[in-house]
């Protein structure tokens, strides 16, 4: 029999894996130690935090954030960062999933001692996701929830007078992203996909901590650490553009094992010409979000749906903006007869028009 592979790092151990990342055979207790120092490595060389500063976790209940709020809750503790850790969740309201995953939330906030709080689709906008499933369709159900959701932490974060949001965006998925926005051709977001830090002038700050972690790296740090999470996929998720984007990221990592580095790195040293017209950031007209247009996509999606034309947000409804932002209670029925064509709609039944207030939802 061959003799048992020793540990590269304390050369005194059996070696328990083969680390994804680096190749290097190390056993579970030097895996552990590595993993911990490369988020702390991460974390003081991009300065992500300030002593003193209240830092929201974006907690889903998966294997992402889970990693993130006890490496975040140990090495705070470890190295003195002196942060004001909060668990924040966001409750889309989709029945079978995020129930069971705000459930192992609330099982890791009993373990590591964070308070939670938790925000809903339904009290923020008056919707739920199931309920907007079922007006939508199968398809562009992630367009909805990625901007709700975005807004949801934003807005969450904001109550609880957090300074950060630090979500568990991994290598993999930025890898995923940069190669998404690649295949759109959607240069703003592309250019900004792989900061580790975004926000400022405003908008309340977001880090990554994670993001040099490989997503298999983090399942072994959850499997050696005992974490409890929840690994089911959302049931909207199969139709997401970005199942696409991840199909073709493993078919590539597969020829070429450091192709996710190689994606974050070019997603990091992307130039674009100086002429090239980016768009600039501004505050909604309606609901003061941030927002590149003079209403926000999240405005412009929940007109849609309360006047039961959902895809009408879908695109970019030009038309319907300049219509809202003219002070107009109701769009004239020419502009959305023009939208309901493009669309592909049925024609708009008669309804009463949502107030600001509402389509702002808050």
């Amino acid at each position: 029999m061959p003799a048992p592979v020793l540990c590269a790092s304390c050369a005194a151990r059996r070696a328990a894996l083969r680390r994804p990342k680096t190749g290097q055979a190390l056993c579970r207790d030097c895996f552990v130690a590595a993993f911990e120092a490369e988020v702390h490595g991460t974390v003081t060389a991009a300065r992500l935090f300030r002593a003193g500063e209240t830092v929201a976790i974006g907690a889903s209940g998966g294997k992402d954030s889970t990693v993130l709020a006890h490496v975040l809750r140990l090495l705070n503790e470890r190295h003195g960062y002196g942060l004001r850790l909060l668990l924040l969740s966001v409750d889309e309201g989709i029945a079978g999933y995020r129930d069971d995953s705000l459930a192992a939330v609330r099982r890791n906030r009993g373990r590591l001692g964070l308070p939670l709080h938790v925000v809903s689709y339904q009290e923020l906008y008056g919707w739920s996701m199931d309920r907007i499933a079922r007006h939508v369709g199968p398809r562009n159900n992630c367009t909805f929830c990625g901007v709700f959701r975005r807004q949801a932490l934003d807005r969450g974060a904001a109550l609880l007078g957090a300074d950060k949001i630090a979500t568990g965006h991994n290598a993999d998925d930025i890898a995923e992203t940069v190669l998404m926005n690649f295949l759109r051709g959607d240069v703003g977001r592309l250019r900004r996909c792989a900061e580790i830090l975004t926000g400022g002038e405003g908008a309340l700050p977001r880090c990554k901590p994670l993001k040099h972690a490989y997503e298999k790296e983090i399942v072994l740090y959850a499997y050696f650490q005992g974490l409890d999470y929840f690994s089911t996929e959302c049931v909207y998720a199969p139709n997401a553009y970005r199942g696409h984007a991840r199909a073709l990221l493993k078919d590539l990592e597969a020829t070429r094992p450091s192709t996710v580095a190689d994606l974050v790195h070019s997603g990091e040293r992307l130039a674009v010409r100086e002429d090239v017209r980016m768009p600039t950031q501004g505050t909604c007209q309606r609901c003061g979000y941030l927002s590149s247009q003079p209403l926000c996509k999240a405005c412009v999606l929940l007109e849609g749906l309360n006047r039961g034309l959902p895809r009408l947000g879908i695109g970019k409804p030009s038309r319907l903006q300049k219509a809202l932002l003219d002070g107009e209670k109701c769009v004239p029925l020419a502009i959305l007869a023009g939208l309901v064509r493009s669309c592909k709609l049925e024609p708009l039944k008669s309804r009463k028009c949502p107030t600001p207030g509402d389509v702002a939802g808050v």
